[in-house]
């Protein structure tokens, strides 16, 4: 019997409880929103005790379907003052599935503030354990200390300082397949803050004895695996090397951040293409690799340096761009340092990068200058108040030096995808509850006759079922494809209709909570400068009327369209 698992930090105890059976079909995010609305308060202090974060992974995860062991982390986002969820890869959605726990729910806070506590689950059961010797390790010292003493099977959790300091920048990290670093984060919306603050540094999820969840229908279920992993070898696969090979492409269509944003293409883009990564494979080491079990995409990268040793992993496209090109650091060693170092704060690199932007451009350090950068960095969790600030984000830092124009949507820095060039993208950043959040509902290529609230909607509703599912948005799954998955899981018809009822109603969830927050119309809208300051390469500036982000709200009739639309992020 599957099960959640509640550990409440003010009463420092550990408990299970069965799962809702309504909710068979909810998985990650979908069922973050579920409970979020059910049991926190949307108006309370996001670093408080009242709200709660919960670690679901998908409704496929722990099965044999292909690159679906993702995790979501969801909670009241101390970033943007709403609803969040953040996904990630990594190891420990399947091992926890496995384990047979839908989520673990995190609650209260430890009435020691000083005091940081480890979680441990595995096929015997689960305990929650004082760990001083945890206390303020940055995420590769913390992941090598739990791997001498829970061996190298387990999958880990943490949190870095950033997150035990409650700086709003904070991610949770998880350790990924392969050497078992802590290089996949959920990074979006500050959630390693809500979790850093109650106390509960990391969690160990081990599942040895365990095997892989049955579905129902094992012949249906192995046969759309088949037929998926079929598709997909045979395809353009064009995650083969990541998401950095994206760069030429975004430069193109000026979409490619310069100079906090003030351009939207970079003259230096060829030194920061994904490319460059492949070809020093040949001379540094390193390579593609998978950061789950199941995973048939490989979009990972393993930077080495040019002395041959190990940088980070995965350093991708929007890393590049905000920690590179939007702050004019070209030097491609350079922002895989800092990609590093944001793992090892346990920061989000795309609300940092576009921080340490912010202070260039209000001339804190020069553009251009990556040891500048990398050294404010390093000052992040030893009390330095600018660094401070950069942890804290984008909106932090313009707070910092009173500066008006900010890149954020609802408090969230804006990702490397540019609103004023594409306009469906532009929509989903204003109408989301995430925020200013690519993995939403990206749009770079609006359908012809298609108009752009129409081609937002159906991205965020496609985007909100996978997230759900499990799966990675690399591996581009239809809506029809998760629902015969969910259908053979469950022993009963799961038709289309249903399957987009079920990503439709994850958003009208998440919209519910930020409405209950006190969120209202006037904050459906992108910061002002996007609508005034064109951008230099193409001139376009957001032209979206109140009444088209508004019609996001009122779901569309199904289209041709979103029957064939794959989920992209």
């Amino acid at each position: 019997m599957d099960k959640l698992l509640r550990v409440d930090m003010t009463t420092l105890t550990v408990t299970d409880e069965p799962f809702p059976s309504e909710w068979e079909l909810q998985g990650g995010r979908g069922l973050s929103a579920k409970i979020l609305n059910k049991e926190v308060d949307p108006k309370c202090d996001p670093l408080g005790a009242g709200n709660k974060v919960v670690l679901a992974p998908g409704v496929l995860s722990g099965s044999i379907a292909p690159t679906s062991g993702r995790m979501s982390v969801g909670g009241k986002s101390p970033l943007t003052g709403g609803i969040k969820e953040a996904n990630s890869g990594g190891q420990a959605g399947q091992k926890l599935m496995r384990l047979g726990y839908r989520a673990i729910i995190v609650q209260g806070k430890a009435t020691d503030a000083a005091k940081r506590y480890l979680l441990t689950v595995n096929k015997a059961g689960y305990a929650l354990t004082e760990a001083p010797e945890l206390k303020m390790l940055r995420t590769y010292a913390c992941a090598e200390l739990l791997r001498d003493r829970h061996g190298a099977k387990a999958a880990f959790v943490m949190v870095g300082p950033a997150g035990e300091l409650g700086l709003s920048g904070a991610s949770v990290g998880f350790t990924d397949e392969g050497k078992k670093n802590p290089a996949r984060h959920a990074a979006r919306g500050g959630l390693g803050a809500a979790l850093g603050v109650k106390g509960l540094k990391a969690m160990v999820i081990d599942d040895d004895g365990t095997k892989a969840r049955l579905p129902e229908n094992m012949d249906t279920f192995k046969a759309q695996v088949q037929q998926m992993t079929k598709e997909h070898k045979e395809g353009p696969q064009i995650f083969k090397h990541g998401t950095s090979t994206t760069v030429p492409i975004a430069n193109m269509l000026s979409t490619f951040p310069t100079r906090n944003r003030r351009m939207m293409q970079f003259e230096h883009a060829a030194n920061l293409d994904g490319a460059v990564i492949v070809k020093n494979f040949e001379t540094r080491g390193g390579g593609m690799h998978h950061c789950m079990t199941g995973c048939i995409v490989s979009c990972s990268n393993v930077v080495h340096g040019a002395d041959g040793n190990y940088i980070t992993s995965a350093l991708e496209f929007e890393t590049l761009a905000l920690c590179g090109s939007n702050c004019e650091i070209s030097d491609l060693d350079t922002v895989a340092r800092m990609d590093r170092l944001c793992d090892e704060l346990g920061l989000d690199t795309i609300e940092t990068g576009g921080a340490i932007g912010m202070a260039m451009d209000c001339g804190a350090l020069a553009f251009g200058d990556g040891a500048a950068a990398l050294a404010l960095m390093e000052k992040i969790d030893k009390g330095d108040p600018l660094a401070e600030a950069v942890g804290r984000g984008v909106v932090a830092t313009a707070k910092h030096f009173g500066e008006a124009r900010i890149p954020a949507v609802r408090g969230q820095g804006i990702p490397a995808w540019e609103l004023r060039s594409l306009p469906a993208t532009a929509i989903t950043y204003a109408t989301s509850a995430m925020g200013a959040d690519h993995t939403a509902g990206l749009v770079i290529f609006t359908p012809p006759g298609k108009d752009a609230a129409t081609a937002s909607q159906e991205a965020q509703l496609v985007n909100a079922l996978c997230d759900s599912s499990g799966f990675c948005k690399f591996q581009q799954p239809k809506i029809d494809e998760i629902r015969t998955l969910y259908g053979a899981h469950v022993g009963r018809e799961v038709s289309f209709e249903e399957a987009a009822d079920l990503g439709w109603n994850v958003l009208v969830d998440e919209w519910a909570f930020n409405t209950n927050a006190g969120f209202t119309a006037a904050d459906d809208d992108v910061p002002e400068f996007c609508r005034t300051e064109a951008v230099p390469s193409n001139g376009m500036t957001v032209t979206a009327t109140a009444e088209e982000l508004q019609s996001v709200f009122t779901r569309r009739p199904i289209s041709d369209e979103l029957r064939t639309m794959r989920a992209v992020g």
